[in-house]
């Protein structure tokens, strides 16, 4: 921590000089906390539901005073959700000398990133990376908002094992960090319990003929299938699996709980399965937030809005705690702190993840709503 902090000092030395006090003093008016995430690309969707929760709570935050007495201010960047376009995206924030990040998205994203955040110490809290080994590296200021693939995999494979019960399953992947490893999670809980998993293979994402996989699906005669990844991909899997006649019910991770699968798969996207944090904007504690993004024509139910917010609310509160806009003083309150979130109650663990958080299966509905799941 020393050799960041001297890193740190060097680095506002050198701002000194180039751009003189009166620039720094300038500077200092905000507190600037970087939303990186996907703008563009094939997974825009879930970066906008991360935007929409994290300028919310930058609003009203700022609504109420801001952070010892400065404005927060958010500024987007996009990743794409591409491990190179991230990697660049973090060096960017690093240079744009912003010590505070909400994101990325993606895991694979995250992960490249997050060494950027570690080594130039810059606190980063994601509200929607879910693959564990973000956060087992003994990294200092990484940070997550939501739960892991590791309790969100058994999640899926035990409802799987004791309410689908089916007599021969595949899973699939998008051979990505989180998608690979989710369903790497499902496939060793369910075979655990006994079921048997005839198919475990992985596609390549951006594919838009999946003909091949459906009729290996159809000849191995798997009743249930399970898909590791986005919606994209799943989407085209369900519409070309109906019209080829493969009769087998589908389940997925948040990454496919999304309205656009309804869009791309239509009436195939009735029945599927899909395991999501639970909906923070049902829950009547919230009713005021929830009425202030409708007030702005916002959409709140999406996976990635609240545990975003809550991001954000946790990087505030750490710096109030501290009076501080020092990273690392940051991070060390969030570890010894308990937060009240719209997503509840925040405690952090030492690697950076919550002590308590729960995915729910819900049920999916081809008009883009979703329902527990029985």
């Amino acid at each position: 921590m020393i050799k960041k902090m001297n890193k740190t000092l060097a680095a506002l030395a050198v701002s000194a000089a180039v751009a003189g006090v009166s620039g720094l003093a300038q500077a200092a008016d905000t507190i600037k906390i970087a939303l990186a995430g996907p703008v563009t690309g094939p997974v825009a969707q879930y970066g906008d539901m991360q935007f929409t929760g994290a300028k919310m709570a930058v609003e009203q935050i700022n609504q109420q005073g801001g952070v010892n007495g400065k404005q927060l201010e958010a500024v987007v960047y996009d990743d794409a959700c591409d491990p190179k376009q991230a990697v660049a995206v973090a060096n960017k924030i690093v240079n744009d000398d912003i010590r505070f990040v909400v994101g990325h998205l993606c895991s694979s994203s995250t992960q490249p990133a997050s060494d950027i955040y570690e080594d130039e110490g810059v606190l980063m809290i994601t509200a929607a990376s879910t693959n564990p080994g973000i956060t087992s590296r003994g990294y200092e200021l990484v940070f997550r908002t939501i739960g892991l693939d590791s309790l969100q995999g058994p999640t899926a494979g035990n409802y799987i094992v004791e309410s689908v019960k089916p007599k021969r399953m595949a899973v699939i992947h998008d051979k990505q960090q989180y998608g690979e490893g989710i369903a790497t999670a499902v496939k060793n809980t369910v075979e655990k319990a006994g079921v048997d998993v005839a198919v475990f293979e992985g596609v390549t994402p951006g594919d838009k003929d999946f003909s091949a996989l459906i009729a290996k699906l159809k000849k191995e005669n798997v009743d249930f299938i399970y898909y590791g990844g986005y919606h994209p991909e799943l989407g085209l899997i369900l519409r070309q699996g109906a019209e080829k006649g493969l009769k087998a019910k589908f389940m997925g991770p948040e990454g496919v709980g999304n309205k656009d699968i309804s869009a791309i798969a239509g009436p195939a996207s009735e029945g599927l399965l899909v395991t999501l944090p639970k909906s923070f904007d049902q829950d009547p504690a919230n009713a005021k937030l929830v009425a202030a993004f409708k007030a702005k024509g916002e959409d709140s139910t999406g996976p990635f809005v609240f545990p975003s917010y809550s991001a954000v609310q946790v990087m505030a509160e750490g710096m109030k705690l501290t009076k501080s806009e020092n990273p690392d003083k940051v991070a060390g309150a969030l570890r010894s702190n308990t937060f009240a979130t719209p997503t509840g109650n925040l405690a952090f663990d030492n690697k950076g993840d919550l002590k308590d958080f729960s995915f729910v299966v819900y049920e999916w509905h081809a008009d883009g709503t979703k329902s527990v799941a029985k």
